[in-house]
């Protein structure tokens, strides 16, 4: 399994939805960071459900235990391992899927990969289950980043059609990030967010589910990271934040409503600002050929309806190759995207800390 990545800060996760625990190591990561533990800890409860009626019925404390790489409250320099307990577990709840895949799901695909010696349970190594090991290992590359002056928030755009403001209609400051990591619901425009509530329990009550977007902003980002073609800034995040299930679709700046532009309205003109090279606008996303250019780094994600609904669907029984109908039972989420923004926003912090680190050393954190 491809459960490594990374250059110079590599991520390395395990674990399984409904085994003894999940973790990661993190190797690479600078000495001397000074590890919040509060800060962590409430890093980590932003992933976990808040409303009955938009999150899994799943309970999970998601302490995390640093087994290594951390004394006396800072970084050494060794590799960061943590351990996640599961402890709220049924697996009663997919004793069939092994045998009836549920449409949507990585059910079929592993069996035929891994010759069904897979762990079926909760999804086991495909889960949502494994962000919370990649949110810790974000929160904690947060902390580097701070030092170096760069901040990463996101928010959900949309769920459904509920929309909420986007960043690109301006330039979102760190007030506006702050302001957002500290809300259940992380929406510019709490209307547009009691909308999007009721748009996830409106499919509920319908055996349904819904897909959105999270929009998210990096400010702080110097000029000059990345590198072109095959080893671009968007191509890197883009890789790490495909690691999230049901991520279906990244885009950044204007992403694909650019297509009906004409490059005299795409194209970001120049100028100085207080004796910095800036554009006047941000159409490109703070990316140009693969390389960061100072302005914010701005990209959208598109995450898919959640694949387990309570509505019947077409499936097949692969003992007896015969065509049947599933309904899939248990605790899930009717919109993912509710829990998705921590994850987002700790994909990217984990990749600009590599990125960083690739084009700076660790000097820059001396």
């Amino acid at each position: 399994m491809g459960s490594v990545i990374g250059k110079t800060l590599k991520i390395s996760v395990f674990g399984e939805s409904h085994g003894k625990g999940i973790g990661a190591v993190i190797d690479g990561f600078p000495a001397g960071i000074e590890v919040d533990d509060g800060y962590i800890l409430r890093e980590m409860q932003r992933r976990a459900p808040v409303y009955a009626a938009s999150g899994t019925k799943r309970k999970e404390s998601d302490v995390p235990r640093i087994l290594s790489g951390v004394l006396d409250g800072k970084t050494t320099g060794a590799p960061v391992c943590v351990f996640i307990e599961n402890s709220d577990v049924r697996s009663s709840d997919y004793s069939d899927f092994m045998n009836i895949p549920r449409p949507g799901h990585s059910d079929f695909t592993a069996r035929i990969r891994y010759n069904g010696y897979n762990d079926i349970r909760g999804g086991g190594h495909f889960s949502g289950r494994l962000t919370a090991p990649v949110v810790f290992a974000g929160a904690l590359s947060k902390l580097a980043l701070k030092k170096a002056g760069i901040e990463a928030g996101a928010h959900i755009l949309r769920v459904g059609y509920a929309a909420d403001n986007a960043f690109s209609s301006f330039s979102p400051d760190i007030s506006l990030i702050n302001e957002l990591r500290n809300k259940k619901i992380p929406v510019i425009s709490d209307a547009a967010g009691v909308r999007m509530l009721e748009t996830a329990e409106r499919a509920r009550r319908e055996g349904d589910s819904v897909g959105g977007i999270v929009e998210c902003a990096v400010l702080g980002v110097p000029a000059g990271l990345g590198s072109p073609m095959f080893d671009c800034v968007e191509s890197r995040l883009a890789a790490m934040l495909f690691a999230i299930p049901a991520v279906r679709g990244v885009d950044f700046g204007r992403g694909f409503d650019g297509a009906a532009m004409r490059g005299s309205e795409a194209n970001d003109g120049f100028y100085v600002k207080d004796g910095k090279v800036e554009t006047r606008t941000n159409n490109h996303g703070g990316v140009l050929g693969g390389i960061t250019s100072g302005m914010p780094v701005i990209f959208s994600v598109a995450f898919k309806p959640t694949p387990s609904i309570s509505t019947p669907q077409n499936s097949v029984d692969i003992t007896r190759m015969e065509n049947t109908e599933i309904r899939v039972s248990g605790r899930h989420d009717p919109c993912v995207v509710f829990r998705a923004v921590p994850a987002v926003e700790a994909c990217v912090a984990i990749t600009m800390l590599d990125l960083l680190l690739e084009a700076r050393g660790y000097e820059y954190f001396r």
